[in-house]
């Protein structure tokens, strides 16, 4: 019999938006593309896929489904507020991207309100620190398991 993978609240988010489509229409939205067609030029997705995806992600209550057109009956997508919590994602993937895949050519770049081109960072919200592998202790609470994997019994 096959063990259970490590309780994990990556792998759970992975199961809503870890698809390559799915990051890719979040970042068409968050760029302000809506409709179903543009999104499905923009990311290359296969239309039944995107179908899918899109589905899943209003049934996860990641995006909402909003009428534009009554006649013919046409929707367009936009973030809910969980949807929107997603962009620090998008912005340290896109970051990782340019420093490692895309130095010489980044696709984007984003302008932050003072100007300046924008470099994302993951801090403390109570000390203002960077977070970074040094500065993080991990502390197991799912029972029977530690950080090195499950408690040997």
């Amino acid at each position: 019999m096959k063990a259970a993978p490590r309780p994990c609240s990556i792998a759970d988010a992975l199961t809503l938006v870890g698809e390559k489509y799915s990051l890719l229409v979040l970042r068409e939205i968050s760029l302000g593309v809506r409709r179903f067609d543009r999104i499905a030029r923009n990311t290359g997705a296969p239309r039944d896929i995107l179908t899918a995806r899109l589905k899943r992600l209003v049934e996860a209550g990641i995006l909402e489904k909003v009428p534009y057109s009554e006649r013919p009956r046409r929707f367009e997508y936009r973030a809910t507020p969980a949807g929107q919590e997603l962009q620090p994602v998008l912005l340290t993937l896109m970051a990782w991207g340019d420093r490692h895949l895309n130095q010489k050519d980044r696709p984007v770049v984003l302008e932050h309100s003072c100007g300046e081109v924008l470099s994302p960072r993951v801090v403390c919200a109570c000390c203002g620190d960077e977070a970074d592998a040094a500065s993080l202790t991990h502390h197991v609470r799912t029972p029977g398991w530690t950080t090195t994997g499950p408690v040997e019994t």
